[in-house]
């Protein structure tokens, strides 16, 4: 028998559900502009995290925890931008890894409703009593 998926690793894969999760994994939320990061390659990366950096704020999708992925998200839309600026085409391997880290952030039509914002309250399980007894 194969031992079960963590938890955390169910919430990062989004295979988790919500009426069987247990417990939750918590990053703070980014609620000032960070700065971009210096190692961003050029100047289309930059406007990029500058784009998306208030977009994701607004919608409580950015974190602690989502910032390295975040510029490497601007990094690869960058480079992308920058070969096929100068005629070249970017490699399907590049595309797939930007294709990937747009989903998870929710960039995408029909990845909009599989993301879900961080902070505020969680609102209790109606069901978690079922098949309890009533404590008198």
């Amino acid at each position: 028998m194969r031992p079960r998926k963590p938890q955390t690793l169910k919430i990062v894969s989004g295979t988790a559900r919500n009426d069987r999760l247990t417990e939750s994994v918590k990053f703070p939320l980014i609620v000032d502009m960070p700065v971009s990061p210096d190692w961003l390659p050029n100047a289309y990366a930059v406007n990029e995290w500058n784009r998306l950096v208030p977009l994701l704020m607004a919608n409580k999708l950015l974190t602690e925890g989502a910032l390295s992925a975040l510029a490497i998200l601007c990094s690869l839309h960058g480079k992308i931008v920058q070969l096929y600026s100068t005629g070249d085409t970017p490699t399907g391997h590049m595309i797939s890894q930007y294709r990937n880290l747009i989903n998870d952030f929710g960039l995408t039509p029909v990845s909009q409703g599989k993301v879900k914002a961080f902070g505020g309250e969680d609102k209790p399980n109606p069901f978690a009593n079922n098949g309890k007894h009533p404590s008198a």
